[in-house]
């Protein structure tokens, strides 16, 4: 299993099958563009720094609603959220994307503005890596991500939607999500990891990815 990370909240994940989600053009956002081929696209919403699936080769199956379907094998749950806290009236709707790989759960939180309420936890699951923005602004901040983590209680929890480089979007960087977290509990993977499912931590852990 591999994660690789294109900047943003775009993120690749493969394991004979390859998944990416929420690719941006690079131009648009001050950073280099993904290069990146997929079986499956998935965008949380319909922004132009989370929706570039031209740029996706490999002619892949893209999604961008929420709700239930199987495509290439791969089950995929698309629970509807918000993109602030006042139900979408100022930035529309977003998408969390659930899905399982070699046993794997994973989710992915795409621009989420708002705190989940029981039903969307309960349709969340149980989730062993979990794709948070910590930037705020134009997502839930640091200290609203950390309590999502404590409620849906993942394995790994990636932050992603943070200013790093040249990004041009003018929100927080990822350091004020990390503040009083102990740095044996931080795992900083570069731009990639590779895993198997026995090496998850037993315990919550924070992989954070740079460029």
């Amino acid at each position: 299993m591999k994660i690789a990370w294109h900047g943003h909240s775009c993120f690749e994940i493969h394991n004979g099958l390859t998944v990416v989600l929420d690719p941006h053009d690079g131009r648009s956002i001050g950073i280099k563009p993904p290069v990146v081929r997929a079986d499956i696209c998935l965008l949380s919403h319909d922004h132009f720094d989370h929706n570039c699936s031209r740029i996706v080769r490999g002619d892949p199956t893209v999604i961008r609603e929420p709700g239930e379907r199987t495509v290439k094998g791969l089950k995929v749950l698309g629970i509807p959220t918000f993109h602030d806290t006042e139900g979408g009236a100022k930035r529309g709707r977003n998408t969390i994307y659930r899905f399982e790989m070699d046993g794997i759960s994973f989710a992915h939180c795409g621009d989420l503005g708002h705190e989940l309420d029981a039903k969307q936890l309960e349709a969340l699951g149980k989730i062993d890596i979990l794709f948070v923005p910590v930037g705020g602004v134009f997502t839930i901040d640091g200290a609203t991500a950390q309590k999502l983590i404590s409620k849906v209680r993942p394995r790994v929890a990636v932050p992603m939607h943070f200013r790093f480089g040249g990004l041009s979007v003018s929100i927080d960087t990822v350091d004020p999500f990390l503040e009083g977290i102990d740095e044996d509990d931080i795992l900083r993977v570069g731009n990639e990891i590779e895993f198997i499912r026995d090496e998850l931590p037993p315990k919550l852990e924070y992989w954070v990815f740079s460029p």
